[in-house]
Parts: structure tokens; C-alpha cells; sequence
């Protein structure tokens, strides 16, 4: 029987990863188990991604929204893996796509593997993930995890093209993280809810708190493009600019800066680069835009904290909690 500990006015990140250790350890041991592979380039490269840093957030989330919600079997943790195995898949194509050159401080595995390895090994990582949900055996769950990765992949798509587009409005913009990076964080949580039998209001409860989760994550991950450091942020500066990505802090800068300087983003989106980022940079910050991406962060990290309300106490419950409260004042 696996007992949550009495509650506490607050967690550290450390104290989480305590609380939850077994669980980790087991996802670990399901992922290196489910990535071997009689092809050698398939495990290096994916060895190479899963082990290359990274926090581990979205299985996180699934392993502590089962916990809060009192599930004692053992999907959550093929729940986990799975989770992280999409995830990674989108990031092995998302490089490629991008042309990245650095991810969590290190090459990205396009840089070192090839292009076509990436791609291909994504194939492979989004399958295994498939043959792991039928182990699983519950349709409601593959539904899930099915739409969800369809929705990530025409989030994809629809990145791409906004690409390059200076007109993209915070609606827009908003539609696109949440096919990217929030509808995983939901399902996750979403699916934590079924495991455990919960009802209906619960199961929504996890919906909102994971949706508000993973906005409030890629409303901070696109400020700190432009107010961090490359040690920081694990990757090259301005990366978002130099590949024409309209994000919140641009649109918001172009909205209340001069005529001229709503021309030289503009004109910066269109053609990529970084040639004015400086520039653009000193735009972003006298005109508040950081500080308005950070406010619209922190509302939804709010929501997703208000949406646990009615989940019963528990140090996995207050965990969840530090985890939005975290998304909001990372600096990496």
C-alpha cells in the first residue's frame, strides 16, 4: 500500500522527487527497457535524447495526479513512459524542423546523429510509445493519447506556418501552444483521473489543471528567449526569433512600441536571424512585454492550482501544486 504523507504548507522540488522516487525509478527502468532495440543506431539515439537532461515534467505529472488521486496499480508508470516517449518524439523532429543546434545545454541529436536518424528514430520512439499503450488495454486511454498525439503533430504543422508571419495575434498564438505543449500535460493528468476510476468532475479537474499547466510552462519557455542566458536556457539565444517564431513576448512588443519598432519586428520575423536582437531585446523590455508574457503565465498557472481544489490533501496533491508555482519562476 503506498500511503501519501501528511501535508505540508510547501514542497521543494527535492522533497517531490523523494515523495515519488520509487515511481521514477520504475519509469526509468520501462523507458531503457522499451528503448532497446536490435538496430544500434535506434538506441544510441534515443539513449542519447532520453538521458540528455530535461526534468521529466509531463511523466511527473502523471505519476503524482495517479497518486493524488489514490491509484495503486501499475499503469500510471506505462502512462509515464509513454508520455515521455511522445514527448521525445516531438522534440527529435521539432530539432530537424527547426534546424536547432542545442537542446538542454548539449547538441542536439541532429547535430550529432544526421537529420534522417532523427526523424526516423522519432518513428520509432511515437510506435513504441503505440505498442506501449496497448499494453495498457483500455480503449478510453489510447483515445486519449491517440488524439492528443494527432492534435501535437497539427500543432506542428501549424507552427510551421505561422513561421515567418508577423501578423499571428495572442489568440493564434495561444492555439498553437496549446496543440503543442499543453494538450500533453492535460492528457497526462486526464489520464491519471481514469486510472483511478474517478468521476467526471475530477477527471475535469485534472483536464484544467494540466491544461493551465503546460501554458503557463510555454508562456514562460518563450520569455526566456529573450530574458535569459544560453547557459540558462539550454539552448542559443533568440532561437525563436532567428527561426521567424512569433511569440507572445513579440506580439505584445509590436502592439504598444513606436512605428519603428514595430517595423524592425516585423521586418525580423519575416527574415529570420539576428541581426537586430539587441535591439528587439531593449524593445521587449520598455515596452513590458515580458512582464505582461509573465502575468499571463502566472494566471494560468493560478488556474491550474484553483483547478485542484475540490482533490482531497495530500503531500502528492501539494506536490502538483509546487509544480505550477514552479513553472512560472524557473529560469531554465
Amino acid at each position: 500500500m503506498h500511503e501519501p504523507t501528511k501535508t505540508t504548507d510547501k514542497l521543494s522540488l527535492e522533497q517531490i522527487n523523494q515523495l515519488i522516487g520509487a515511481d521514477k525509478v520504475a519509469v526509468d527502468e520501462l523507458i531503457r527497457e522499451c528503448l532497446k532495440s536490435d538496430v544500434l543506431l535506434v538506441s544510441q539515439v534515443a539513449e542519447y535524447i532520453v538521458t540528455s537532461g530535461g526534468k521529466r515534467l509531463r511523466p511527473l505529472i502523471v505519476l503524482l495526479a495517479a497518486r493524488a488521486l489514490g491509484y495503486e496499480g501499475p499503469h500510471h508508470i506505462h502512462t509515464a513512459a509513454i508520455i515521455e516517449f511522445i514527448h521525445t518524439a516531438t522534440l527529435l523532429h521539432d530539432d530537424v524542423v527547426d534546424h536547432s543546434e542545442r537542446r538542454r545545454g548539449k547538441d542536439t541529436a541532429n547535430t550529432v546523429f544526421g537529420n534522417q536518424a532523427s526523424v526516423l528514430v522519432g518513428d520509432f520512439l511515437y510506435s513504441r510509445a503505440f505498442q506501449m499503450m496497448v499494453d495498457i488495454d483500455r480503449m478510453q486511454i489510447m483515445r486519449i493519447l491517440a488524439d492528443a498525439t494527432n492534435t501535437i503533430a497539427a500543432g506542428e504543422v501549424m507552427q510551421l506556418m505561422n513561421v515567418h508571419d508577423p501578423d499571428l495575434d495572442e489568440d493564434g498564438y495561444r492555439m498553437v501552444i496549446y496543440r503543442k505543449t499543453a494538450r500533453l500535460f492535460e492528457a497526462g493528468a486526464q489520464i491519471a483521473a481514469i486510472l483511478a476510476n474517478r468521476d467526471p468532475a475530477d477527471e475535469a479537474a485534472m483536464i484544467a489543471y494540466g491544461q493551465n499547466l503546460g501554458t503557463a510552462f510555454q508562456l514562460v519557455d518563450d520569455a526566456l528567449d529573450y530574458d535569459s542566458t544560453a547557459e540558462e536556457l539550454g539552448k542559443n539565444l533568440g532561437d525563436d526569433l532567428a527561426e521567424g517564431k512569433t511569440t507572445l513576448p513579440l506580439i505584445y512588443a509590436m502592439q504598444n512600441g513606436s512605428e519603428a519598432e514595430r517595423q524592425m519586428i516585423r521586418s525580423a520575423i519575416e527574415e529570420g536571424g539576428l541581426a537586430h536582437l539587441a535591439e528587439i531585446k531593449q524593445v521587449i523590455e520598455s515596452t513590458g512585454a515580458l512582464q505582461y508574457t509573465a502575468a499571463r503565465a502566472q494566471e494560468a498557472a493560478d488556474a491550474a492550482i484553483d483547478a485542484l481544489a475540490d482533490i482531497p490533501e495530500s503531500d502528492y496533491k501539494q506536490a502538483l501544486i509546487t509544480i505550477a508555482n514552479f513553472a512560472v519562476k524557473r529560469r531554465s
